[in-house]
Formats: structure tokens, C-alpha cells, sequence
């Protein structure tokens, strides 16, 4: 036991040097190529901070264990948005633009709404199991395909380069030493922190489905989680928030896409609290765009995501 919390300690040193070079990486790669912070954080930050689910359900769902795998997922983006951005939010009013707040947040509260509709076939038409199918993970890739190409078009759009930092500018080998080391120590730390939660949890006799919604959830949200505070404590706000939902749609769209095509994954009626609690959560960020200071998430609001999170984990517990 007391090798696994060093193993968490060394974990949370990783992650946290991991998300300072990987926002360096990322707010330099935006600056060279001149494309807006959003875009940035909406590709290289979000899929860099969610490979460590990614890494999870794939090793899930080929030994079998599909509760850790719906579990993971559910269970990170519901972190993404209330606590992450919650205690973005604290350090610094994230104030986004347009597009993020009519296009973005609504694509990731899409992706929450047909993944419920798809695991769902049960009580939708009476007919077959509640499973996430191989079919079910090539619709989810083609609406990750979809959202690909939108942001790509975003990319190309000149419009996009408004907004992008002024920094110190790099030479691209270190730009590219600085993400890969950032993804490194992120990932790596990830997984030290992941192992030692479980291995905590397990102790104690944790079930399955609890260890995938919070110690798990929760361990594979860590790069988010320092990622978005560094960029938050930065004051770049696109960076932070762009990260969060850019991997909410990643989690969904590609991670569950691809672990339903590995196997199918049985989903439990009991998951629906949970796909509830992101339904929720993603309507509750689109309405806070449009109260007190507009397109911005402000402090009050943030501190509401975070009392929202401590009363889900303790749903999730005594449930």
C-alpha cells in the first residue's frame, strides 16, 4: 500500500510537469501556424489529454470489462465539465467565443444525447439488449469524423488566426519536444495514478462500475484537469475550455466508438444516471453561456459545477 502512494505521488509530479510543457507546446504550435488557441485546444491538447482513456478502455474492453469502460468515459466527461472546468473557472472567467458556444458545447452535449439513444435500444423499440454494438461504434466514429472535419475547416479559415497568442516563439523541434515530453509525462503519470487509485480501491473492496465513474474517471481526467488549470492560471481561456470539450467529443465519438468496435460493450440500465448527470451538466455550461457576463463562465458559476460534482460522486457512492 504504501509503494502505490508513492506511485500516486510520482503520478501527480508527472501530470502536472506534463500539462506545463504540453500548454508551452500547444500555445507555440498555435502562434507558428497561426491558427486560433480553440483550434489548438479543440485537436493536439484534447487528444493528447485523452489518451490516457483511451489506453484504459482499450485494455478494458479487451479483457472484458466493460463496466470500467462505459464507466471511464461517463464518468471523465462528467469531471471534464464540473470539476475541471469548475476549478478552471475559479482561477480565471473563461470567456470563450461564438463558435465555441453555438457549435462546440453543443456537438459534445450531442454526443452525450446519442450515446444514450444508442445504448438504449431496449427501451426505445422493446427489442434486443442494452449493448453498445459494433455498428453502434462505427455511427459514433462517423459523427467523430464529422466533428474532424469541422474543425479542420475551422483550421483553414484565416478568421481562425484571431485570437492566437503572443508568446515566445520556438523553433518547431522544440515545439515538438515540448508536446511530446507534455503527452509523455501525462500519460505516464496517468497511468502511475490510475494503478495506485485501483489498487486502493480494490483493497477496500470497490465495485467495478464505482471504480470506472470516480477512481478511474478521475485518474484519466488528471491531464485535463492540470492542462486546463495551467492554461486557466495563463489567462487562455480558449485553451482551457477548448480542451475540455474538444475531449468530451473525442471520449465519446472516437474512445467509445473504438472500444464498442474491439467489443461490444454491455451497458447497465443504471448507467442512464449517468448519461442523465452529462446531459445535464453539458445543458447547464450552454445555459451559463448566456448568464451574467455572456459567453463567459464566471467564478459563481464555476464553484456551482464543483458543489454539483461533490453531490454526483456522493449519488454515485450511496447508489
Amino acid at each position: 500500500m504504501f509503494l502505490d502512494l508513492i506511485s500516486g505521488l510520482v503520478g501527480f509530479a508527472l501530470v502536472i510537469k506534463g500539462a506545463d510543457l504540453l500548454v508551452d507546446g500547444a500555445c507555440a504550435l498555435s502562434k507558428r501556424l497561426a491558427v486560433s488557441d480553440l483550434v489548438i485546444g479543440l485537436t493536439v491538447v484534447a487528444l493528447g489529454t485523452s489518451l490516457p482513456e483511451l489506453s484504459v478502455n482499450v485494455f478494458a474492453s479487451i479483457t472484458g470489462n466493460a463496466g470500467i469502460a462505459v464507466g471511464n468515459i461517463l464518468g471523465s466527461n462528467i469531471v471534464n465539465i464540473l470539476f475541471i472546468l469548475g476549478v478552471s473557472g475559479l482561477i480565471y472567467p473563461l470567456t470563450v467565443t461564438k463558435g465555441t458556444v453555438w457549435k462546440e458545447i453543443p456537438f459534445s452535449l450531442l454526443a452525450a444525447v446519442i450515446v444514450g439513444i444508442l445504448a438504449n435500444d431496449k427501451f426505445i423499440d422493446n427489442a434486443g439488449a442494452q449493448i453498445l454494438t459494433r455498428i453502434d461504434g462505427l455511427v459514433l466514429l462517423s459523427f467523430f469524423v464529422i466533428f474532424m472535419y469541422y474543425v479542420f475547416s475551422i483550421a483553414k479559415n484565416p478568421e481562425s488566426a484571431e485570437g492566437a497568442i503572443s508568446g515566445k516563439k520556438f523553433s518547431i523541434k522544440k515545439i515538438f519536444v515540448l508536446i511530446i515530453s507534455g503527452l509523455a509525462g501525462l500519460i505516464l503519470g496517468g497511468k502511475f495514478i490510475v494503478d495506485s487509485a485501483v489498487s486502493l480501491a480494490n483493497a477496500f473492496g470497490v465495485s467495478q462500475a464505482t471504480i470506472g465513474l470516480t477512481v478511474v474517471a478521475a485518474g484519466t481526467s488528471l491531464p485535463e484537469l492540470a492542462t486546463s488549470a495551467v492554461a486557466a492560471y495563463r489567462k487562455n481561456p480558449e485553451i482551457a475550455i477548448g480542451n475540455v470539450v474538444g475531449s468530451n467529443i473525442f471520449n465519446i465519438f472516437f474512445i467509445l466508438g473504438i472500444s464498442s468496435l474491439i467489443r461490444p460493450l454491455p451497458f447497465h440500465a443504471q448507467s442512464n444516471y449517468d448519461i442523465g448527470a452529462l446531459i445535464f451538466s453539458s445543458v447547464l455550461l450552454l445555459v451559463f453561456m448566456f448568464t451574467g457576463k455572456r459567453h463567459t463562465l464566471d467564478r459563481w458559476e464555476a464553484g456551482l459545477f464543483i458543489g454539483l460534482y461533490a453531490a454526483y460522486i456522493c449519488f454515485v457512492i450511496l447508489h
